[in-house]
């Protein structure tokens, strides 16, 4: 453990925002040290805390050398890493003091999967996302960087060899989706499901849970799962379960959204795996009025009179009961009263909008809003960052009370 003379003044303070620091990066760190530093530090009681610890001590060190040299500011070592421990654990969404299993969230986005199983007693361990401002996101909530590129080996590398319980993965589905264009693995991004075969084959989980669009069962003629399939119970030795749920159906969210879901058991540590069931249906009880905001939005996201497609908005948007989407150049209604199917897309072009009529005009749904719809607290946090960014990341998120339902089932096996 680190130790520092205890004749030294104890003042200042320590806080990981400092190892944003531009300064301190060139001169002491490596594009993924922050990510240590927090992972270290919520596994601090556990075994994955080793993994993690020679990276993690060396760039505190190089902080507090760093703030001595810069700044002037002495702390011992032991009340700097307490203050660490406590920001990390003093966040919206703590890990849970008892926790019942641990797992790995890949592809994480914005915490989705990691929610749902905190939610059930679940200890995260490792967590990886490429993009920066889901980075940020995530980060508000779980006090912890998430490591970037996994289709990087030394990324990779950075998983625990300490045995996990559970592999989530939500893996990029625009190269499935229908939105997209279906390219399926002949795009990069439908290629990152060997990532998560690598990742299986070394750690043996008990279980992956995995996600993807609906298309991802009928792309190229049913192929592309076929393979994907045949590498989880051939290759890998898993015994495979699928099923499509929609988030209207399952989980009591007022949203049509239809995503297949693979849970994969590694038979010789889950022996009654057999008797997994998927969550049955539930009656959807909350309506969109229980998600959207009553009083008046900001005006940005109101559409003016002066708008280019205002008058079409005006004609066929009238009903208060409904969510709306603009698709390029006409308005869809959805017929159900709920909302349609929240898109990564949503927030640049102009296109798969969500639209609603209130009291004050007819407007987008806010990204608050949108997160509601996927089933994320209110108390969820929402970085300072563009709109753009977290309608983009609403849209790729996973519906939080259907992934816990899932969840739930899988542990009655475990």
């Amino acid at each position: 453990m680190l130790i520092m003379s205890k004749d030294e003044k104890k003042y200042g303070k320590i806080s990981i925002e400092e190892f944003d620091n531009k300064t301190f990066k060139i001169e002491f760190f490596e594009a993924e040290n922050t990510a240590f530093i927090t992972h270290y530090l919520q596994n601090y009681k556990n075994e994955a805390k080793k993994h993690y610890e020679k990276k993690a001590i060396k760039s505190f060190e190089n902080l507090l050398k760093y703030k001595k040299e810069k700044e002037q500011i002495h702390i011992l070592a032991e009340e700097a890493m307490q203050m660490l421990l406590f920001e990390v654990k003093n966040v919206a969404f703590p890990t849970p003091k008892k926790y019942t299993f641990n797992f790995i969230d890949l592809f994480a986005g914005v915490g989705g999967f990691r929610l749902a199983l905190q939610n059930i007693g679940g200890k995260c361990i490792f967590t990886s996302e490429y993009d920066t401002n889901a980075q940020k996101t995530y980060r508000s909530n779980f006090g912890e960087v998430p490591f970037g590129d996994i289709t990087k080996d030394s990324v990779k590398n950075f998983i625990p060899p300490t045995n996990f319980d559970i592999l989530c993965a939500g893996f990029p589905c625009q190269a499935f989706s229908i939105a997209g264009y279906q390219k399926g693995f002949n795009d990069s991004r439908g290629n990152l499901f060997f990532d998560i075969e690598k990742i299986v084959k070394k750690h043996k989980p008990n279980v992956l849970i995995l996600e993807n669009v609906k298309n991802f069962l009928s792309h190229d003629k049913g192929n592309t799962f076929k393979i994907i399939q045949n590498i989880l119970e051939n290759k890998l030795g898993y015994k495979v379960f699928y099923k499509v749920l929609n988030s209207m159906t399952h989980a009591n969210i007022p949203q049509n959204r239809e995503r297949i879901f693979i849970i994969a058991f590694e038979p010789s540590k889950v022996k009654n795996y057999k008797k997994f069931t998927f969550p049955s249906e539930i009656t959807l009880t909350n309506t969109i009025h229980d998600i959207l905001e009553k009083n008046k939005q900001d005006d940005k996201y109101y559409y003016k009179k002066e708008h280019p497609y205002y008058l079409e908005l005006k004609k066929s948007v009238t009903n208060k009961d409904t969510v709306y989407q603009w698709r390029r150049v006409y308005v869809r209604e959805n017929k159900n009263n709920v909302c349609p199917t929240l898109t990564a897309n949503m927030g640049t072009g102009g296109h798969n909008v969500p639209i609603i009529k209130d009291d004050f005009g007819i407007r987008k749904l806010t990204p608050r809003e949108c997160f509601s719809f996927q089933g994320f607290p209110k108390n969820y946090i929402l970085p300072n960052i563009a709109d753009s960014k977290l309608y983009m990341q609403a849209g790729n998120s996973v519906t939080v009370p259907l992934i816990q339902r899932i969840a739930e089932q899988i542990l009655k096996v475990l």
